[in-house]
């Protein structure tokens, strides 16, 4: 799958955000969660790379089943102004 320069910095974008999950993102840009970490790692220098990897491994928020919290869903106050956002539209 091929993405361009917006769709790969949204992309960092949403793997940066604590409460944004690996599966938001697969349903976005159909991406998983490894390819989601290969190009985080493509696109990133290595010292930024591994301060992500050591924040997201294990991350109940990252991962829709380990998530505690049932009802709602947080949503940034930069939210609105992202555009080509599906989730927020759903």
């Amino acid at each position: 799958m091929s993405l361009s320069a917006e769709q790969i910095d949204r992309v960092i974008e949403m793997a940066w955000e604590d409460r944004t999950t690996f599966d938001a993102i697969k349903f976005q840009f159909g991406l998983k969660e490894q390819q989601v970490i290969e190009l985080m790692r493509k696109e990133m220098k290595l010292s930024s790379f591994k301060l992500w990897r050591k924040r997201v491994q294990g991350r109940q928020t990252k991962h829709e089943k380990l998530r505690i919290f049932e009802k709602g869903r947080f949503k940034c106050s930069r939210q609105k102004q992202i555009t080509h956002n599906k989730i927020s539209k759903r």
